[in-house]
């Protein structure tokens, strides 16, 4: 077998961040993906986020589960820490860790048969809780590793590359996650860097569940006239809700726009997300008015992408908890054992 690697010299041109990296310092190993796969696509968005919030490789996890989708951690920041779980167990063995150490920012990557079928279960809790972590799906609808099968989130009356109707009804992860409690719900397409780049800011910004669903076109199964996850469908089908932009807390904002032009959310720590509307009317703060947008739309066959849901107050599983502030992997025997009389008082309480 020969293996592909990537040469280790960079050009002395290439852009540096605040790190003083180049974007070149935030890629993994060669992608073994199809060639125009859309999860390349949505590797690179993040490669692309995390360097221009010039973020430490070394103070992220990456975590994924079994599936085309949960071979992409492989493909971006390198010098990160990594974890692949069993198929669809990627929530929990997160939660754990990040209630051990949450110095570390979490992103978990996942797919639609990952998240959406045998790992349903640990995707609904995550967001139940709060997790403080980026989930993002890769979603195309189809089980690529097994040969195209419609995966949970067909949309029902879809295609597939044989000409199999699907006639199940398909789950909608993006309103299950707002009916779920998740505190950050965004949609985007793997084509479209401009508003998934800005979204992966935003979601690693947030303190909490953020989760983004993005439509990641099956190059080999699903991308086809009659799939809906297609990239012609998805392009034609777009009803894009806003236009974000994503600013740190060190440069002064200083502009001005007409009345009902914008919606600015600050984050907890700080960063501003701008939100130009495109939508009528539309509050990315509302989650009845995020729900019922997005099935109305989806009944008139749209799929729609942006950020859809946003709580700025909001707070993450440790808050819930009332955890300490030091990472419980650095407590000793003594800070976490509350001695022999207090144990004693316990054990008596619950005979």
């Amino acid at each position: 077998m020969t293996w592909i690697t990537k040469p280790k010299l960079h050009h002395p041109s290439l852009q540096r961040n605040a790190l003083g990296c180049t974007r070149r310092d935030y890629e993994g190993k060669v992608s073994t993906l199809c060639a125009g796969c859309g999860h390349d696509s949505i590797s690179a968005a993040i490669i692309q986020a995390c360097w221009s919030l010039s973020i430490e490789p070394h103070r992220v996890a990456k975590l994924s589960g079994i599936g085309c989708s949960s071979k992409t951690p492989d493909y971006f920041l390198g010098n990160s820490h990594g974890f692949n779980t069993v198929h669809g167990r990627m929530p929990s063995v997160l939660t754990g860790a990040n209630l051990a150490n949450r110095d570390l920012l979490y992103l978990g990557v996942s797919g639609d048969g990952d998240s959406a079928s045998i790992g349903i279960g640990q995707f609904v809790h995550a967001m139940r809780r709060g997790v403080n972590m980026v989930y993002i799906v890769e979603n195309n609808g189809v089980y690529g590793l097994t040969k195209g099968q419609f995966s949970a989130t067909a949309d029902q009356g879809s295609t597939s590359k044989r000409g199999v109707v699907n006639t199940d009804s398909p789950l909608d992860l993006v309103a299950l996650a707002l009916q779920l409690g998740a505190t950050f719900v965004a949609r985007s397409f793997s084509g479209d860097k401009q508003q998934l780049v800005p979204l992966i800011e935003a979601a690693i910004a947030h303190r909490g569940a953020a989760f983004i669903d993005v439509v990641s076109p099956c190059v080999a199964f699903n991308n086809h006239a009659g799939s809906t996850k297609s990239y012609e469908y998805v392009r034609e089908h777009n009803e894009s809700v806003n236009q974000l932009d994503v600013f740190p807390t060190r440069s002064e904002i200083t502009v001005e726009y007409a009345p009902g032009e914008s919606i600015e959310v600050t984050q907890h720590d700080g960063q501003t997300l701008r939100l130009h509307k495109l939508a009528s009317g539309y509050d990315p703060r509302d989650r009845i008015i995020a729900m019922h947008y997005i099935q109305h739309h989806h009944s008139q066959g749209e799929v729609v992408t942006g950020l859809l849901y946003v709580d700025p107050d909001a707070t993450d599983l440790h808050g819930h908890l009332n955890t300490c502030a030091r990472p419980l992997n650095q407590l000793g025997v003594a800070e976490l054992c509350p001695g022999t009389a207090t144990l004693d008082k316990l054990n008596a309480a619950l005979r």
